[in-house]
């Protein structure tokens, strides 16, 4: 970390907020006008919409991620956490991967540490469940399914067999709905691979409270994404909730009961827990209480965005707050990088205000659905017309001209050829065999040690970043 004596703004998280928040400053400010410091635990940002697509290997983990210090070349990009902050000597405590936690000094501050999966006290969730807030989860969910197919492939235990070719997706919305779509069109091209196993053999069910999926594009488009995903063989609850899912055995809240290899988590987000601790104003879900200018209440230079903040809706009224969403994140970074710099300006600021232009959402190849609002006008699109449409908005919205090629290149590429179905699971225990063959010959004698915990291995680094996302 280098050291100015320019102010410094402080950009808490390099999310989509972030990112496009300490771009936009980037670039409207004088370069020696102020120093703009991002910290996350990561040292990227992951464009979340595509995380279904590379979970079902249609795009490149690494064309999902966008490099904070390839983005931000004229910022300091620090990898860790924030882990407090004391406004009125205007410091934050930053806890980086390794050594001792250090503070740093900031005249701007803008809190953008998005938002992580909002679970319940669910037996057996943390144990098995797996989420979608990134793109390791995408990853490892990808490695996960095909490694089930393997397991019953490779067995004549059908108890064992059924269990495998079991996936539970618990959440409707899109994240939920887009996955399992993605996932089904995943396993039913890789059975050609598997003579044993057929697409009948394989049993989907998506879960979820609310009494309709996809409620970002309406009822009409919800039911008919309901229609297709049934039409498809895959078994949908609605009304229904996760009542455990202890060593896999997974019991609903309508009494249905069975042992399922995969359960995926995708039922909602909150607002970052680590926010309580900056003594920042918290509304009643424990989002960033903010005004229509994104500056936090009660503060003259702290400012909130995104997933981890309250932000007025001015279009709909008094009362109504903006959702969670990417299209409202990316608009509201726009607005609060140029109200940062109005303040360092002594200019006044401007309000957020907009509206919806609508939903786009892909249930697998060349399957979508798409809601779109001109005016007063709303379109709605099905099917192939709305997966391209679907494919062409995140395609454009994804930043950076370096990530748009290499996204479209994949996706031409998918054209032509066929879909890759290996299984790298080894990648979670990378360190296990070359282990096994170096340990010493006593400790072999003695009995099998046990495995080294490697920074991917789920006892080791995956709690490592599940803290990481906690602060």
């Amino acid at each position: 970390m280098s050291t100015t004596e320019r102010p410094r703004i402080l950009v808490v998280g390099g999310g989509y907020v972030g990112l496009y928040a300490a771009r936009r400053i980037l670039k409207k400010m004088r370069y020696s006008e102020a120093t703009v410091t991002v910290v996350d635990p990561r040292s990227y940002m992951t464009y979340q919409p595509f995380l279904p697509e590379a979970a079902a290997g249609s795009i490149s983990p690494r064309h999902v991620v966008v490099p904070l210090r390839r983005v931000l070349p004229r910022a300091e990009v620090l990898t860790g956490r924030v882990t407090e902050i004391d406004q009125d000597r205007k410091v934050a405590m930053v806890a980086p991967l390794v050594g001792d936690a250090y503070e740093i000094p900031f005249d701007y501050l803008i809190v953008a540490l998005g938002a992580v999966s909002r679970t319940f006290p669910i037996p057996g969730l943390a144990e098995n469940g797996i989420g979608m807030k990134g793109v390791e989860e995408a990853i490892g969910l990808r490695n996960h399914v095909l490694e089930q197919l393997d397991k019953a492939d490779s067995t004549t235990d059908e108890a064992i067999r059924r269990k495998a070719l079991t996936f539970v997706f618990v959440g409707g919305g899109f994240a939920g709905a887009e996955t399992i779509g993605e996932v089904e069109d995943l396993a039913r091209d890789a059975t050609k691979y598997y003579p044993s196993i057929s697409r009948e053999d394989m049993r989907f069910v998506l879960v979820d409270v609310a009494d309709r999926i996809l409620p970002e594009v309406g009822p009409k488009l919800g039911e008919w994404g309901r229609e297709h995903l049934a039409a498809r063989g895959i078994e949908i609850h609605l009304g229904t909730s996760l009542k455990s899912c202890v060593d896999g055995h997974v019991v609903l809240s309508n009494d249905l009961e069975m042992d399922a290899g995969t359960l995926v988590w995708t039922a909602g987000v909150k607002p970052n827990p680590v926010l309580a601790r900056y003594g920042l104003p918290l509304g009643p879900r424990g989002h960033v209480d903010v005004d229509p200018t994104l500056q936090v209440k009660g503060t003259g230079h702290i400012w909130a965005a995104g997933d981890n903040a309250q932000v007025p809706n001015l279009v709909k009224g008094e009362g109504d707050w903006c959702p969670p969403n990417a299209q409202h994140a990316l608009r509201q970074a726009k607005v609060l990088g140029d109200n940062v710099i109005s303040a360092m300006r002594g200019f006044p600021q401007k309000q957020y205000k907009h509206a919806n232009k609508g939903a786009v959402a892909g249930l697998g190849l060349r399957k979508g659905v798409a809601m779109i609002r001109l005016g007063k006008l709303n379109i709605r699109l099905r099917g192939r017309l709305a997966w391209y449409m679907h494919r062409t908005y995140h395609g454009m919205a994804v930043p950076t001209w370096n990530r748009k090629i290499r996204v479209f290149a994949d996706w031409t590429l998918g054209l032509f050829l066929k879909r890759e179905v290996v299984s790298l699971g080894a990648m979670e225990n990378p360190r296990e065999e070359f282990y096994e063959a170096a340990r010493p010959p006593v400790a072999a004698s003695a009995g099998r040690a046990p495995a080294p915990r490697d920074a991917k291995s789920p006892a080791g680094g995956e709690r490592k970043k599940a803290d990481a996302k906690v602060g």
